[in-house]
């Protein structure tokens, strides 16, 4: 008999692109499974049309405040009659989406700083205390409650046919087809970011050292002001991308040799295309959200100690200076280099 599974991470960008390798684990362990993906907003573009994903059930906008559309949603999950959920999540609003399904074997983690919050351990009947750091190790130690101990890491995230052109396209007019850097100077909290005069001595490093220009992506009229300061601070080694939307987005980062950026979705997202990255760490802890992968490499001088303040205290990222981001980049950069000549 078939099963039905049901992975349920609505949120944030980062973390749904960290679950993906959950989604692939599913299909090699269970290929003739059917397996679907309770999903919202953006992140949805980049799991959309996966090849190891069969459905997918983007949430609407304010759905938790309007009973009709939560039940819409939960009819819709019930008509697909999963036999499993897993929600790699750990809140309530997760845990209750995995409860609706009707799903009789609901999967979540214990009660954790991170996971197995608020209600979630009360509405999932099937709990599991992870051992590991990373969110993507501590996701697939989940399928261990499924008999499943696969550590194989694998995103094979899809591109578009038109968000390829575009990338293309972008490249070919800035005169940047051969080897450049993305710079990324956006995040959700006003505590992941770092100064833009940080980030433009980055840029002149890279060309100066490497020959390799920066192109600075961003999102929002905010983040654009930052990444205008960032190119006109870097001596003309530096581009501004254009307005992008995230599958667009993710087609210039295939494109780039290194990725330099905070703990955001699109660092992440970096990492998961096999772009080398460097992330910034600020105030999560960096054993959680360092660029996974030992292609990629993660800088923190400072530990948050009061959890409160994740949000607000930028303390630990203004204590991240250029110099130390240069040491990182030129060991990738070299590391990159090896490999090129190598192939």
């Amino acid at each position: 008999m078939t099963k039905r599974i049901l992975i349920v991470r609505l949120s944030a960008i980062g973390d749904c692109i960290l679950s993906v390798p959950v989604l692939n684990s599913i299909r090699r362990n269970f290929p003739d499974s059917r397996i679907g993906w309770v999903i919202e907003g953006a992140a949805s573009q980049l799991i959309r049309g996966h090849a190891a994903l069969d459905d997918l059930f983007v949430v609407p906008k304010r759905a938790f405040k309007s009973p009709r559309a939560l039940w819409t949603l939960a009819s819709q999950l019930r008509a697909w009659k999963p036999d499993i959920t897993l929600d790699l999540q750990g809140l309530t609003k997760s845990s209750l989406i995995a409860w609706l399904s009707g799903a009789k074997s609901r999967l979540g983690f214990q009660c954790d700083q991170f996971e197995g919050r608020e209600l979630s351990r009360f509405l999932n009947n099937r709990l599991y205390k992870p051992e590991s750091e990373h969110i993507v190790d501590r996701s697939l130690e989940l399928l261990r409650l499924l008999d499943v101990n696969d550590s194989t890491v694998t995103f094979d995230l899809p591109e578009q046919d038109n968000d390829a052109k575009f990338a293309d396209r972008i490249l070919r007019s800035e005169q940047l087809e051969g080897r450049f850097a993305i710079i990324n100077v956006g995040a959700g909290w006003v505590s992941k970011i770092w100064p833009s005069d940080r980030y433009a001595s980055i840029a002149r490093h890279l060309e100066e050292k490497w020959g390799t220009p920066s192109i600075v992506v961003w999102s929002g009229q905010q983040e654009k002001q930052a990444a205008d300061q960032v190119v006109a601070e870097s001596g003309g080694h530096a581009t501004l991308a254009p307005a992008t939307t995230l599958t667009q987005l993710g087609s210039l980062i295939r494109r780039a040799s290194l990725f330099v950026g905070s703990d955001t979705g699109p660092m992440h997202l970096s990492v998961a295309l096999g772009t080398p990255t460097l992330g910034l760490i600020g105030p999560m802890p960096i054993e959680r959200v360092c660029p996974y992968g030992a292609n990629n490499a993660g800088v923190q001088n400072v530990r948050l100690l009061k959890t409160a303040d994740r949000k607000t205290d930028c303390s630990p990222m203004l204590s991240i200076f250029s110099e130390h981001v240069v040491q990182v980049c030129d060991s990738l950069m070299d590391r990159n280099l090896r490999a090129r000549r190598a192939s």
